[in-house]
């Protein structure tokens, strides 16, 4: 009799275990050896053995302006979507809370009296004291799997916050650059227009003493009036940006304290010499390897929590075609006794084992499971992708530093150059070697220079921020 119970027991195992539903998950989706792309040697450096990259520091390690950490921690503090994520997180803990306890006996009070009379006889009383228990035992793995499942769900909840804090970070400090470029231009701009307010006025003298037309002054009128635009246009934008940075903050509209452009760059310890350079050379931007990038994103470590929750919804599906025994009892005091009222009451005690195994249940057992494990099937596939998708940004946001770092040197010569050829070709037209139209072209051309110069610095700002989001910083 006891080796047929071992021999049962034994094939009981056998057969969970075969069918998984005891399993822990393990990860066996592969991602893509290269997610950086073929060309990722040619894009920049990656770490040498031993160092960090760039996704190892915290934001306030990588964004060295004290202004900018000081309004990336009230972003943080203060906005409504990181509020919503902590709360999904607070959510996730409690149903992983409510998973565990499923363990535990529900344990009830459930008094009941009645009153009942037979043919106008005297009036019978009854009553019943039970203090009810209830037990679900976890033979075949429903509620371990279950269990298993909410801590996945709270896993994502989690790291969904990080990737919610990361884009804050990330969003905030562009933000924060874009302003900084904005009153840079705005500076070139105010210049242009005491310059091109002198220029205006050599040529209204010249017109007076008749050495020009009246059309060269109202072209130079025109052009000077185009930069009064611009300035207003300017202004407006940094308005804009501010308003948008307040909603980040939640708050109303107000100023956003900054610094000038250029007191505080990127940190990039290693970099000598051009202070700009510090900002995107790709040489001193460690990348490191995909592996460490899968590591720290957490969109990447998210989408494969996604897949553990996947893997134990199968599971318990897999659970649900086996019996589910539970254990009931009661115990308390009554008067009833059957057939007869006694008084005082006396202690009943109950107890009841029930085992219950699916037969026919109009085919929802097998359609829960074939869509856990297509669920399942997709979550494998989108986890392929996401990792794809952040190689994708890894590599977009280098392309974006080196042709940063290339346009860097000629609009840096391009400025020079036109620099001079307006004060060349001023100082001709002062002598009357040169035409009104000349000079137009010169000024204009050179303010073009200028504002491009301060745009792309900006764009090599941004693409340093977005590699550093996109290797999986931002998020501690």
């Amino acid at each position: 009799m006891n080796f047929k119970k071992v021999v049962a027991a034994a094939t009981v195992s056998m057969m969970l275990t075969g069918c998984g539903i005891y399993n822990k998950y393990e990860q066996k989706v592969e991602a893509p050896a290269n997610a950086f792309g073929a060309d990722a040697g040619m894009l920049g450096s990656t770490a040498a053995q031993g160092e960090g990259t760039l996704a190892q520091m915290s934001w306030r390690e990588f964004f060295t302006d004290p202004m900018l950490q000081q309004l990336i921690e009230q972003v943080l503090a203060n906005n409504t979507d990181l509020n919503s994520a902590r709360i999904a997180v607070e959510k996730s803990q409690a149903s992983l809370t409510a998973a565990r306890m499923a363990y535990l006996p529900a344990l009830s009070l459930a008094p009941q009296g009645t009153l009942s009379s037979f043919d106008k006889s005297a009036a019978v009383k009854t009553y019943n004291l039970p203090l009810q228990l209830s037990m679900d035992i976890d033979v075949f793995g429903s509620i371990t799997n279950k269990k298993r499942a909410a801590k996945a769900v709270l896993l994502q909840a989690q790291l969904r916050q990080d990737a919610v804090r990361a884009n804050l970070v990330s969003v905030t400090a562009q933000q924060y650059f874009l302003l900084q470029v904005l009153d840079r231009q705005l500076e070139i701009l105010l210049q242009t227009d005491s310059l091109w307010n002198k220029s205006l006025e050599t040529e209204q003298a010249l017109w007076e003493n008749g050495k020009a037309y009246s059309t060269a002054v109202n072209q130079m009128e025109a052009s000077y009036l185009s930069v009064k635009t611009q300035i207003v246009d300017t202004r407006r934008n940094i308005r804009a940006v501010e308003n948008a940075i307040c909603k980040l903050l939640a708050v109303s509209p107000q100023h956003i304290s900054r610094q000038k452009w250029g007191s505080s760059m990127l940190h990039h310890a290693e970099a000598m010499g051009d202070v700009e350079q510090r900002m995107f050379d790709t040489k001193y931007l460690r990348i490191g390897v995909p592996a460490q990038m899968l590591e720290n994103r957490p969109d990447i470590r998210m989408a494969n929590h996604a897949m553990e929750e996947a893997f134990y919804n199968t599971a318990a599906a897999r659970s649900a075609f086996y019996p589910s025994i539970t254990l009931n009892g009661s115990a308390g005091w009554t008067n009833s006794a059957g057939g007869m009222v006694v008084d005082p009451g006396k202690m009943l005690l109950t107890a009841m084992a029930q085992l219950t195994q699916p037969i026919f249940a109009r085919g929802k057992l097998i359609a829960n499971k074939k869509i856990a494990q297509l669920t399942e099937e997709d979550l494998q596939k989108k986890y392929v992708q996401t990792v794809i998708n952040a190689g994708n940004e890894v590599n977009e946001a280098m392309a974006d530093c080196m042709a940063a770092r290339d346009k860097h040197a000629y609009f840096r010569r391009q400025v020079e150059v036109l620099h001079e050829a307006y004060t060349g070709t001023h100082e001709l037209m002062d002598n009357g070697k040169a035409s009104y139209l000349e000079v137009l072209k010169a000024q204009e051309s050179l303010l073009d220079a200028q504002l491009g110069a301060a745009m792309n610095m900006y764009d090599a700002a941004q693409a340093v921020i977005e590699l550093y989001i996109a290797l999986g910083g931002g998020s501690k």
